[in-house]
């Protein structure tokens, strides 16, 4: 059952999410963070199976918006997310949330915020990265990317077109698409969603970046990534689950073979319901009572 909640508002903006409930009281429950280069992107992407997926195993869902870059800056993403594990927290128990049981799932960018909440000073008690990515310093994100040149180079006033100094909450990949591929095929991307320029302040990045700052209180972490993957390179994941276990803290990579980014959108291939087996395995452990 689906429910809409506004978890955050001010005067300039209201951030909702989509809670999908379960029929009993003190359910664990998994906030789903979307991807979308942190520029576009809506809590409604979650596909019909992948809430099946949770819901059906006893796991409740919390799909959540936040808001986007370049209006909002990287510092700002990451309080919304925080506010959302702490509205669920607090109003977690009207909704028979269990808010000791929380997990944090994410995709793409969605992974980088899921990977983030485990350097919080409230930290979910599992974290799920379906090809995220733990460095925004490194070369891959500050650098032209080779895959997007290869296609049409977007024009910059083009680019300007679509962005807005309103908040904006949530936009389709319709809408604001063009804007990422002009920011990776220019290297411009972190410095649109950071406001920071990674050539002359490496520093005041590595703050924002989770392989750096993990600690031995970092939560279980269980990490998705295909070989082939053009958008995320594979290796954030491999070097992301190093630098966790070299902590002590468990973490799991599974490799899907050939696997391109958004490898979940085939759902029913026999390798991807493998692996999707393992999430919820692997959440079930981490949050039982």
């Amino acid at each position: 059952m689906k429910k809409t909640v506004v978890y955050k508002r001010d005067e300039r903006f209201e951030i909702k999410a989509d809670f999908y409930g379960l029929n009993h009281d003190n359910a664990p429950v998994a906030v789903y963070i979307h991807g979308g280069g942190l520029v576009w992107g809506t809590r409604k992407e979650i596909s019909e199976e992948m809430i099946e997926l949770y819901t059906e195993q006893g796991i409740a869902l919390f799909s959540i918006d936040y808001r986007l870059a370049p209006a909002t800056k990287l510092p700002d993403i990451l309080e919304d997310i925080q506010d959302a594990l702490h509205w669920l927290e607090t109003e977690g128990p009207k909704h028979s949330i269990d808010p000791r049981r929380i997990a944090v799932v994410g995709s793409s960018a969605g992974g980088f915020l899921a990977l983030s909440t485990g350097t919080f000073t409230s930290k979910p008690r599992a974290i799920v990265s379906f090809y995220g990515y733990g460095d925004i310093n490194g070369k891959w994100a500050t650098t032209p990317s080779s895959f997007y040149c290869k296609k049409d180079i977007v024009p910059k006033d083009v680019a300007k077109t679509l962005v807005s100094d309103q908040i904006i909450t949530d936009a389709s990949i319709e809408q604001r698409f063009l804007l990422y591929v002009y920011a990776r095929q220019h290297g411009e991307w972190i410095e649109q969603i950071t406001g920071v320029n990674p050539e002359s302040n490496k520093v005041a990045l590595t703050k924002y970046c989770p392989i750096h700052n993990i600690t031995k209180d970092y939560p279980p972490t269980l990490l998705l990534h295909g070989t082939k993957d053009t958008d995320v390179p594979y290796e954030q994941s491999v070097f992301m689950r190093a630098a966790i276990l070299k902590e002590s803290v468990e973490a799991k990579l599974i490799t899907i073979p050939n696997g391109e980014h958004v490898f979940d959108k085939d759902f029913h291939n026999p390798v991807v319901q493998n692996a999707l087996k393992q999430v919820i395995d692997f959440l079930h452990t981490h949050l039982a009572e």
